[in-house]
């Protein structure tokens, strides 16, 4: 499926309705960090999400309650691949250097890395 990117902001709304599953305007705001945005705001991002068919509405007189069309894990690979592909020429391995060379694993995590490593190795054999 061809994804349309997304703004911060809009990403910002659909990490808040990945994590309530539906809900509307005030719920949506309500969940956002200090300062508030306006519940303008806030309605005009999630109807361009539905326009770039990232979330359906449903009609409750004149609310409108929302929920995510795309799931996170969808996004998350979508993200991953084009983060992997634009920045690090497609090779995981340059983007795992980049990580370490910037200290952002710490060793357990290196640790876990490895033990993943390992175990995809064995499933090879």
């Amino acid at each position: 499926m061809e994804f349309k990117e997304l703004t911060k902001a809009e990403e910002q709304i659909m990490q808040v309705l990945w994590d309530l599953k539906a809900a509307f305007v005030k719920e949506v705001i309500e969940k956002l960090e200090e300062p508030k945005p306006a519940y303008n705001t806030v309605s005009t991002i999630i109807r361009i999400l539905e326009s770039k068919g990232f979330v359906k509405h449903e009609a409750f007189g004149k609310s409108h309650r929302y929920a995510p069309l795309i799931s996170k894990e969808a996004y998350k690979s979508y993200a991953t691949e084009k983060l992997l592909s634009n920045y690090f020429g497609s090779s995981v391995e340059s983007m795992v250097s980049f990580f370490v060379q910037k200290d952002k694993i710490d060793l357990k995590e290196a640790d876990e890395i490895l033990k993943l490593i390992q175990k995809f190795k064995n499933k090879q054999s």
